[in-house]
């Protein structure tokens, strides 16, 4: 599955093979000054305090859809996984590459699960 992610105007290169994981799963929260639309060919997301928008491929906009409805890497992979009949571990993999992505432009927080 190819997740792809560009950026106008932001100075950041494409990456898609990163994995910052360190095997805990979190919540994701898209907040509140990202807004973004899906269209056919690719889902647009405009981080509103740096006025810069960045595009995401349909598997990478349905994946930023799936983690704003369920918060979580986790879930999303679950749903997903289904939808695109491929193993939760490799989505959730995918995911965590897009989320690390996500998070160093500002798209998305993700907030580690605390023990108690």
């Amino acid at each position: 599955m190819r997740v792809d992610m560009t950026s106008v105007g932001d100075g950041f290169p494409d990456k898609t093979s990163k994995d910052s994981s360190d095997g805990r799963e979190g919540t994701v929260r898209v907040p509140d000054h990202v807004v973004y639309r899906s269209f056919p060919g690719e889902t647009v997301v405009l981080n509103l305090n740096t006025g810069r928008y960045h595009g995401l491929n349909p598997v990478a906009g349905r994946m930023i859809e799936a983690l704003s409805e369920t918060g979580s890497i986790e879930k999303a992979a679950a749903v997903l996984a289904t939808e695109y009949d491929q193993s939760e571990e490799r989505i959730g993999g995918d995911l965590r590459r897009l989320c690390a992505d996500l998070a160093e432009r500002g798209l998305i927080e993700m907030l580690a699960h605390r023990d108690a």
